[in-house]
């Protein structure tokens, strides 16, 4: 009972106080949050050590959802399995009103083809593979906290690549068919994807391309530069992994994620101009980080909160 006290309130509590004082500063269209919660390496920083990855898979998402800089949450885990009902309303139980999350769809309905067998999946964008495994239980469930919906479509091996065009036209058709009451995002993993076609086929329908942070695809500011990229009313930005960089070698490198290790000065640079960007725009910038960015995500958003923070009034 003495460490349920500790972790949930009382003598483990953390300072929040300078980081109160930025997200003050901070401007009101940029909400910044984390790909997952579950991270012991955090403790310290966002919970109070000693926090087990147990007690995080419990409560988790209710201890991050008090830290002052994270105005969104990233759900990843989504993206593996559907998420049933109970486990929605779970999570909406632990999130304060007005918290959105950035939530991934399962990837059943991204992924051309079965991972194992290479052979066609039938359920490759299809609508009602959505509609029942992915926006029921949202609506049902998690309606109040669901922002963007992002259609993560795994990397296509060079033979599996389909011609961009037929892609776009693809994506487009999908798209067309889902209520337009939500918030809907995509994100590539193949640049040759990234055409006008595709760019133009999403801002018809309101739809966020993410501009990812990623091994295989341009960086940020690249993307950035792109005619036609900003044109959904809503922008979401996912800093994942360093271009050229590999997922497995970075776990390795930055584990457990408790200090930055590579700082990426020019992502960041890329964040700002993109904040700004949005900011001339008028619309809101969802920006989800991920460890392997540079180290860990709590100190890679104070770093950016930082860089794009008001200046203090006198």
């Amino acid at each position: 009972m003495r460490r349920q006290l500790e972790l949930f309130g009382g003598d483990g509590e953390l300072d929040f106080s300078a980081d109160r004082a930025l997200a003050e500063r901070l401007p009101e269209h940029v909400l910044f949050g984390t790909s997952s919660w579950t991270f012991p390496g955090w403790s310290g920083l966002v919970y109070p050590s000693g926090t087990s990855e147990r007690e995080l898979v419990d409560r988790g998402l209710e201890l991050y959802a008090k830290y002052p800089l994270f105005r969104t949450v990233g759900i990843d885990r989504s993206y593996y399995a559907p998420l049933d009902r109970p486990t929605l309303a779970r999570y909406a139980g632990a999130l304060p009103t007005g918290f959105r999350a950035v939530m991934k769809v399962w990837s059943a309905v991204t992924q051309a083809v079965d991972p194992k067998t290479r052979e066609p999946n039938p359920r490759f964008l299809s609508v009602d593979t959505f509609h029942e495994h992915v926006l029921g239980p949202v609506a049902d469930a998690f309606a109040d906290h669901a922002g963007p919906l992002v259609f993560e479509f795994p990397p296509f091996r060079r033979g599996e690549l389909p011609e961009p065009g037929r892609f776009a036209a693809r994506v487009s058709e999908f798209l067309t068919q889902l209520p337009a009451e939500r918030q809907y995002a995509v994100e590539l993993r193949n640049r040759e994807l990234m055409t006008h076609a595709y760019l133009d086929g999403l801002a018809e329908r309101g739809v966020a391309h993410v501009l990812n942070f990623w091994e295989r695809m341009p960086d940020i500011g690249a993307q950035l530069d792109a005619p036609g990229v900003l044109g959904a009313p809503f922008v979401v930005a996912r800093l994942l992994i360093p271009p050229g960089e590999r997922y497995d070698d970075r776990k390795r490198a930055l584990a457990p994620f408790d200090r930055l290790v590579d700082p990426q000065e020019k992502m960041r640079a890329d964040v700002a101009r993109l904040a700004e960007a949005c900011e001339k725009l008028g619309k809101v910038l969802l920006v989800i980080v991920n460890n392997k960015a540079e180290g860990s995500s709590p100190l890679t958003v104070r770093a950016l909160a930082e860089r794009i923070a008001r200046p203090r009034s006198e």
